[in-house]
């Protein structure tokens, strides 16, 4: 009745833990929800100003020519060679994940992924199925050079997501990066890099994404409007070397014909009134966030897990120093009113240590603690 890969298809953890941090009182540190307060909320004549330009007609499959090129102008500051005609809106860079393994993805496509990654790309190209080439990211040093070249003498199709890598947090420096497309363009390999968080950064500017570094592999870049501004307009966006844009274009065509119109002038009229400075004004609210599990880290867990302090992102990526069943613990967790991730999830094969993503944007320092304080009497 079905398609063979359906039997591929799995749920979105995330997503399931999330239906159930949803009942009051919960303190959620499991999904990637952006803070209350730091959400982009446009005002009534911003939102007139843009019902006025016919949005309600459809418009076309890339996207409304002045947003994709004030996005081709950011990624220009950011060390891409790119034009607007390379840009692609989309609906959510999940949407992306989907258009990219559709081009590249069939049965046996051998895909080099971090480990541990992104699990709602892993959910995506497993169900399109893909043969996963994972690369140990350690939280400190980043991804191990002998089977990264290993698994890229072998890989089809390269899936990064090098700043303030979700979920290690880990962010590749530029030695890092240069060696990398180095290696890409030897093996002539496509990478797809995968960028939501750049922005999100509190100690300092992230280094320059990878693809502008490529002289010869064929590349696709892309990024989110979520984290910066409100997930609610569901709308990402891709660039493309010049000779996959035709065949994503049709894909995003076949998909949904185009992106939502009003959510495309609203965030152009952010783009050209100010994104950057929203984006300087809740900085501090993650950043204090940010601080205040680290410190409630040290005073709750800090004799049972290791951790590294992120420098950008959303997470906190935390490892046990003894095996812990970390499934038991988040149904523990939910029932005491903590919403937790096990980090197994987040990997292709069993991982060798017991692992947690923590949130920390969406709760105040106050339930930062409280959470961290019920989580810590759990485990012990």
């Amino acid at each position: 009745m079905f398609a063979k890969r359906i039997e591929r298809l799995t749920s979105s953890l995330v997503r399931d833990i999330l239906a159930a941090a949803s009942r009051p009182g919960v303190i959620s540190f499991a999904g990637g929800l952006p803070a209350e307060e730091a959400l982009y909320r446009p005002d009534l004549a911003q939102v007139q100003s843009a019902q006025q330009l016919n949005c309600w007609q459809y418009g076309q499959t890339e996207g409304e020519p002045q947003l994709r090129e004030a996005i081709a102008a950011e990624a220009r500051a950011l060390g891409i060679a790119c034009e607007a005609s390379q840009v692609l809106v989309l609906s959510g860079s999940q949407q992306g994940i989907d258009l990219v393994s559709k081009l590249f993805i069939e049965e046996g496509t051998r895909v080099l992924v971090e480990a541990p990654a992104y699990l709602a790309a892993v959910q995506s190209f497993r169900l399109f199925g893909a043969d996963f080439l994972p690369v140990t990211v350690d939280p400190t040093a980043g991804p191990d050079n002998q089977s990264f070249k290993v698994a890229l003498e072998q890989a089809q199709l390269a899936y990064l997501t090098p700043t303030f890598q979700n979920p290690s947090g880990y962010c590749y420096p530029d030695e890092q990066r240069d060696r990398i497309a180095a290696a890409l363009d030897t093996a002539g390999v496509p990478l797809f890099e995968d960028d939501p968080y750049r922005e999100l950064a509190f100690d300092g500017a992230a280094p320059q994404p990878i693809v502008g570094r490529l002289k010869h592999a064929p590349w696709v870049y892309q990024g989110s409007f979520s984290k910066t501004l409100a997930p609610g307009l569901r709308l990402g966006f891709l660039i493309a070397h010049p000779i996959l844009v035709p065949h994503l274009t049709r894909l995003k065509q076949a998909a949904d014909l185009h992106s939502n119109r009003l959510s495309q002038h609203l965030i152009l009229q952010a783009l050209q009134g100010g994104l950057h400075e929203h984006v300087a004004q809740i900085l501090p609210i993650y950043r204090e966030r940010r601080d205040a599990m680290h410190v409630a880290l040290q005073r709750h867990l800090g004799d049972l897990v290791t951790w590294q302090k992120p420098v950008g992102g959303l997470f906190f990526w935390v490892q046990f120093k003894q095996p812990v069943d970390t499934h038991a613990l988040m149904k523990q967790a939910l029932e005491a009113g903590v919403a937790i991730m096990p980090g197994d999830a987040f990997y292709t094969e069993k991982p060798a240590l017991s692992c947690l993503r923590l949130n920390f944007s969406h709760s105040t320092p106050q339930d930062i603690e409280e959470g961290m304080a019920r989580l810590a009497s759990l485990l012990r």
